[in-house]
């Protein structure tokens, strides 16, 4: 009932930047916070910054000043930008939803994980 596109990925070197796209489409009634999150191998998925319906917004210390995490309420689309990309930055970035759906049959408010796009700074 709730489905991801994810787009923006890719490699870039130390310094660059990238812009991430998480379309959210489905039976949607709301979406309520949205955020992004990055997992590199062998260790946990970690929250990068998110952003409430309200539109504020949330950033791990590790890229406040680089990262801009925004929202399009009515494309269902969060964006992050990242700027000054650096080796560490590299992982693989899954877009999250706080969503309420319903069709005939059912309703529900649950959290979804977007398929995770990769993104590798190396020089």
């Amino acid at each position: 009932q709730v489905e991801f596109a994810e787009s923006g990925g890719g490699f870039v070197q130390p310094g660059g930047s990238l812009r991430l796209s998480c379309v959210v489409s489905g039976n949607i009634v709301k979406i309520y916070g949205l955020g992004w999150y990055r997992q590199i191998p062998g260790s946990q998925r970690e929250l990068v910054a998110n952003i409430d319906d309200d539109g504020s917004a949330f950033y791990v210390d590790s890229v406040k000043g680089r990262f801009t995490i925004s929202r399009d309420n009515a494309k269902n689309t969060v964006y992050l930008q990242m700027t000054n990309l650096n080796p560490e930055d590299t992982a693989v970035y899954y877009c999250n939803a706080d969503v309420s759906w319903s069709t005939i049959a059912m309703a529900a408010r649950d959290t979804y994980w977007g398929p995770g796009t990769q993104v590798t700074v190396s020089s």
